[in-house]
């Protein structure tokens, strides 16, 4: 079942992916940032208040739990990994091709991988390892492409602001087995709709702050905005995707290592809409790019 919510993540993850893309053309980075953060928070506010007031019951599914400290803080350690994340990411995503930017995020599972070997013992066979090789070579031919682009791997900060995000993602992804996962698979088991209410909440609240105080006393007046309904759309479909993402690192034994793998399939959405919707260049050349990394896949989900 597990595998099968990862899938559906995935689904949703390349519409958010391709909206985010939408919102961010000739628009500035920090105020789409900031109306996504609350819009997401807009969808589960009303859960913590129903909670707390009684009318969502202890038994349901959509019931948030009371505020607890401890809890809140390891929540509010996430909130500030994935805005961190996301800064990189828009700022790149805003600046690259969605066509380059996709397979590079393909490429994110490896790093989950060797986190998932270190901190929960995973164990990787040799199909999995040759998933890993392959995902690595399709990174190689994804930069040579990228130079007929005049994108240049190396000194392109750009390509780096997407590659910290996607490390800094890794991490993120490995933080919320260890948030979901049972204390029989190293956890601290908190409720999935519990983890995506309050960090959706903490994140709009750290965007706020970002914006007021680093953002609009130098940048306001000087910096173009125009209002979007994809800007509304990213919130949606990450909300679904991180629905399903969440639910499925909650089933015991869930292997982050894999849920992660398939979530990443999401750049075939991405890609193909991508290449649809931008126009975008070299796309024969980026196909076989991308045909590697899905082949990479099939081979991380042979055991």
């Amino acid at each position: 079942m597990w595998l099968l919510l990862a899938f559906f993540s995935a689904f949703f993850m390349g519409f958010y992916d391709v909206s985010k893309k939408y919102a961010l053309i000739g628009n500035t980075v920090i105020p789409v940032l900031l109306l996504n953060t609350f819009f997401s928070s807009l969808i589960f506010l009303p859960l913590i208040l129903f909670s707390q007031n009684g009318t969502i019951e202890t038994s349901s599914i959509l019931y948030v739990d009371p505020y607890d400290v401890n809890e809140q803080f390891f929540i509010f350690i996430k909130s500030l990994l994935v805005l961190l994340s996301w800064v990189f990411a828009y700022f790149g995503l805003k600046h690259l091709p969605i066509t380059i930017v996709g397979p590079i995020n393909a490429t994110r599972p490896i790093w989950v991988l060797l986190g998932a070997i270190i901190f929960f013992d995973e164990k990787l066979s040799y199909f999995q390892w040759m998933g890993v090789s392959l995902a690595i070579v399709s990174f190689y031919l994804l930069s040579s492409i990228g130079k007929k682009e005049g994108i240049d791997f190396k000194h392109n900060k750009w390509i780096f602001f997407v590659i910290m995000a996607n490390i800094i993602g890794a991490l993120c992804g490995l933080y919320d087995k260890y948030l979901l996962a049972s204390p029989m698979d190293k956890g601290m088991q908190l409720g999935v709709i519990n983890l995506l209410s309050w960090y959706n909440i903490y994140q709009f609240l750290l965007m706020l702050i970002v914006w007021l105080v680093f953002w609009l006393p130098k940048y306001y007046g000087t910096s173009k905005f125009q209002w979007r309904w994809s800007i509304v759309g990213v919130s949606i479909f990450l909300s679904c995707a991180e629905l399903f993402y969440f639910t499925s690192l909650s089933y015991e034994g869930a292997m982050i290592s894999i849920v992660s793998m398939i979530r990443r399939s999401s750049v075939v959405v991405s890609f193909l809409l991508g290449a649809w919707l931008f126009k975008e260049k070299n796309i024969k050349n980026k196909v076989v790019d991308l045909m590697l990394i899905l082949i990479s896949m099939i081979f991380l989900c042979i055991d």
